[in-house]
């Protein structure tokens, strides 16, 4: 595929896009950098950079407390952030947006806090054998302290799909609630999410999404998937690291306590006891993340601006056409389906371990991700200490991966001597 050819980014131009971000336009070791490890981080428009630099220069304040023109102006800020988070998720509230460091806390805010009333001993909690270790962790040690036990959905194998008639039946046994992925971070899967809430709902079962590899790469609607909570990181949706959120009906955070304890989430102390705001100030304890939270906002103002259907159509344009080029190289070993997939392509190499692979990718200037990918159970399942990972965005063009092929065939080349 040449660069003519790919299903590029029309509104605006993928040039005009790649002016957004400065990063893009450096030099690796000698070579322009090729960027493809989106799916751990991605990078950032100037837009957002701008907009932290405009907050600390003219509007740093705390809020919510302060009297003065400067608290007031953070605050609208920081509240109208909201308001663009929920029109992004098309949640139908705004107090149904929680703000958190990511998409880790995210789920141990949900762990502990709804799954700290409602999961007793006996209970189980299902989840995927294709979950990253975030939606693993904070779950067993639920299980461990309550006595519950965590069940897994199986995947079918290198091809990556989960096993629904498996899940359905599972799902009939009445776990207390199932959480998965939206997109596997290794295999690129794209799960049914709204089936398989669905499945859940039938059951009486909660459920809770992990879109952090989903909600910056296409469309989520939240009342669409009808997903009880949902997870999601602003780093990987060109927003500030430290930044995520926690969507969740609003039944359902009502009927939670508090997780962390101090600063807004205060309704009136004593010596004695305390009492507490209304959700979603309920779970965000202490002084916010502020300017990172406008800063997601502006984040996704910019991706709404690109087109999220567009940039998932780009994505995975790119990504199908490494996974059907790579397949041509000896002893290669492709993980996930071959199509339908994500951005992303996941492989190893008979002849070399991931990290030479990526240590000499860099070499070129090409930047990949070799390891276990937070999926270690998923590895150790597929028979894998680790494998490659090339996660592309809507800034990344067809030449990138053109040279990701050239790079690999050297690295094959290299140790096939």
């Amino acid at each position: 595929m040449n660069e003519s050819e790919a299903p590029l980014i029309q509104r605006p131009s993928l040039d005009a896009v790649r002016d957004d971000f400065p990063a893009l336009h450096q030099q690796i070791h000698g070579f322009p950098l090729v960027y493809l490890d989106n799916a751990a981080t991605t990078q950032k428009p100037r837009q957002v950079m701008e907009t932290l630099a405009r907050f600390y220069s003219e509007d740093n304040s705390n809020v919510h407390r302060g009297l003065h023109e400067l608290s007031n102006r953070a605050t609208a800020a920081f509240d109208q952030a909201r308001v663009t988070v929920a029109r992004f998720l098309n949640a139908p509230h705004p107090e149904n947006i929680v703000f958190t460091h990511g998409t880790t806390e995210a789920i141990n805010l949900v762990a502990n806090a709804w799954g700290g009333k409602f999961v007793k001993a006996g209970d189980t909690i299902l989840l995927t054998e294709m979950e990253h270790h975030s939606n693993i962790v904070p779950w067993q040690l639920l299980a461990e302290r309550v006595g519950a036990k965590v069940a897994y959905v199986p995947v079918t194998g290198d091809d990556g799909l989960l096993d629904l008639d498996v899940a359905e039946k599972m799902l009939a046994q009445g776990p207390k609630i199932f959480g998965f992925t939206h997109i596997s971070n290794t295999l690129g899967t794209i799960n049914p999410v709204r089936e398989l809430c669905a499945l859940a709902r039938k059951q009486g079962v909660v459920t809770l999404v992990d879109a952090a590899q989903s909600a910056g790469h296409m469309p989520v609607d939240v009342q669409e998937l009808d997903c009880d909570f949902l997870a999601l990181s602003g780093h990987k949706t060109c927003g500030p690291t430290g930044t995520g959120i926690l969507y969740g009906k609003a039944e359902l955070l009502e009927s939670m306590p508090p997780w962390h304890g101090g600063g807004e989430m205060i309704n009136s102390v004593s010596y004695e006891k305390a009492s507490f705001k209304a959700p979603p100030a309920r779970f965000e304890a202490g002084t916010p993340n502020i300017a990172g939270v406008i800063g997601l906002a502006a984040a996704l103002d910019y991706l709404e601006n690109v087109g999220r259907a567009e940039i998932f159509a780009h994505d995975q344009g790119l990504a199908q056409d490494a996974f059907q080029r790579l397949q041509s190289i000896p002893g290669i070993r492709l993980l996930g389906p071959a199509t339908g997939r994500a951005g992303l392509v996941t492989f190893a190499l008979k002849e070399a371990h991931a990290h030479d692979v990526v240590m000499l990718a860099d070499q070129r200037g090409v930047a990949l991700r070799g390891g276990h990918h937070c999926n270690q159970p998923l590895m150790r399942k597929l028979g894998l200490a680790s494998s490659v990972r090339a996660s592309f965005y809507f800034y990344n063009t067809a030449d990138e991966v053109d040279r990701l092929i050239e790079v690999i065939r050297e690295v094959h080349q290299f140790f096939s001597r």
